[in-house]
């Protein structure tokens, strides 16, 4: 039976053949397999694909394969809803239900998995915790998840191609580094000061900049792993040279490999939009003229409400 749950996914006690006929029927009365199912896909024209999967009490999540052609990567959700209200982020301005489970997590990637071999003919190459809600407040259970994607009898991927996103939950930061993972990490920075930080990412308040800069420098220390700032650029907000400044400061206080430069994508309800062409322009090339690793992450799946900050079950029937 753990072989067919964890190896073969089997989703229901009659798939399980080499049980017997009657046996399966015992299991099937007196126990459930929770496993999630996909409600809803969607096709963006950029080849993103969205999937709404239904819990088995009746909750939804979002899920994205986003494919290139190096990479088959899953953006995975960590909880149904969110309690943090970042300003910019759909996922945001919803309530947050429950935590998902550590096997509701593992499903969402065994799911995505099985979409990429039936439409790429390839396996997932990376994972993504940065769907829906925060990961370091569900960490039991997603770090339970990610031993059971690494573990040789389960999806067996390496940990290194997984990363965790968060908003910034610095005790939760250091106790990565204390259990010694090895996954990467991404801090969705999106303000290099406090008081700018503060007005879009409420959880800044009781995790300020400076509680993060500690916290990511324990996590390196205890641990080797990579980690990424990311950093979505908002129009007359923080994309001028003096935040670009800011930016170059924070770098250097932190083992950070690479800041990833993010392209708003407008949801309702949020005042900000998105710097033109020569704003991108001006504010990567002065961090590249200050030697820092940056890079444009162009968005995916915008028109199906895909791309990073829009999940929030909006999927049409």
């Amino acid at each position: 039976m753990y072989e067919w749950i964890w190896q073969k996914h089997a989703h229901s006690f009659e798939e399980m053949s080499n049980l017997s006929k009657d046996l399966r029927q015992k299991l099937s009365e007196a126990f459930i397999l929770p496993a999630l199912t996909i409600d809803t896909t969607q096709f963006s024209s950029d080849g993103t694909i969205k999937n709404r999967f239904k819990t088995f009490d009746g909750h939804k999540i979002e899920g994205v394969l986003i494919p290139t052609e190096e990479r088959k990567t899953a953006c995975v959700s960590s909880q149904i809803g969110c309690s943090l209200s970042c300003k910019f982020c759909a996922t945001g301005y919803m309530d947050r239900k429950r935590n998902l489970d550590y096997d509701e997590i593992y499903d969402q990637v065994v799911l995505i998995n099985k979409q990429s071999e039936e439409v790429h003919q390839k396996k997932l190459t990376n994972i993504v915790f940065m769907g829906m809600g925060e990961p370091l407040m569900n960490y039991t259970n997603v770090l339970k998840a990610i031993e059971r994607i690494s573990a040789e009898d389960g999806l067996g991927m390496s940990q290194r191609r997984i990363t965790v996103s968060t908003a910034g939950v610095a005790k939760q930061i250091k106790k990565l580094g204390e259990d010694k993972v090895r996954f990467k990490l991404a801090l969705s920075l999106h303000a290099a000061n406090d008081v700018k930080r503060n007005e879009i990412m409420p959880i800044n308040e009781a995790n300020n900049i400076r509680s993060l800069v500690e916290a990511l420098n324990y996590f390196y220390k205890q641990t080797g792993n990579e980690i990424t700032f990311e950093y979505i650029l908002f129009k007359n907000f923080n994309d001028s040279l003096k935040d670009a400044e800011e930016l170059i400061k924070l770098y250097r206080q932190v083992p950070a490999d690479l800041i990833n430069i993010i392209e708003y994508n407008p949801i309702d309800n949020f005042r900000f939009t998105k710097p033109d062409d020569e704003g991108f322009t001006n504010f990567m090339g002065h961090l590249e003229k200050n030697r820092v690793n940056v890079r444009l992450r162009h968005s995916r799946g915008k028109d199906i409400d895909a791309a990073c900050g829009q999940l929030a079950n909006k999927n049409k029937e």
